[in-house]
């Protein structure tokens, strides 16, 4: 059975389809520390690593920060920075010129970037999530559906 609620963990597989990354994207950012899974970490030949919904959500930004061609180094630090937040990323905005990245926590952070005549671009944390919500249920429902459910 299919390692998918938020308590055991989401598998590489499911991972990797509900972020759109690669096994070896995901394997490599895993063994050097960008994102390792909080559930449960691979322990030697056979084990496999879990991943939570917030493993899940770095794992999107970090994927959309750099399809939009941000260095995996300015991305590091991004993620550094997220971790250390004591809440959810709620109501948090990621910006980016292309070099790096900054948050906007307000409304008038946002127009003060853009009044500098920066090019940037930004990213909804809270969109993330409920997108990735919904990717998951989809990912749900259609192993439901494979395997003669409802």
């Amino acid at each position: 059975m299919a390692a998918t609620t938020e308590e055991q963990g989401y598998r590489v597989p499911d991972v990797c389809k509900v972020v759109g990354i690669t096994y070896r994207q995901l394997d490599y950012w895993a063994r050097t520390g960008l994102v390792r899974p909080s559930v449960r970490d691979a322990g030697g030949s056979g084990t496999q690593r879990l991943y939570s919904f917030q493993d899940l959500l770095q794992l999107r930004v970090i994927k959309k920060l750099l399809d939009t061609g941000v260095s995996l180094q300015q991305i590091r630090r991004a993620v550094e920075y997220l971790k250390e937040m004591k809440e959810a990323p709620h109501g948090v905005t990621l910006m980016s010129d292309g070099s790096r990245i900054y948050q906007a926590a307000t409304p008038e952070a946002v127009i003060d970037l853009l009044s500098q005549g920066q090019g940037v671009f930004a990213i909804a944390v809270d969109k993330v999530w409920t997108d990735l919500e919904g990717s998951l249920a989809k990912t749900r429902s259609g192993r439901r559906r494979a395997a003669g459910g409802a």
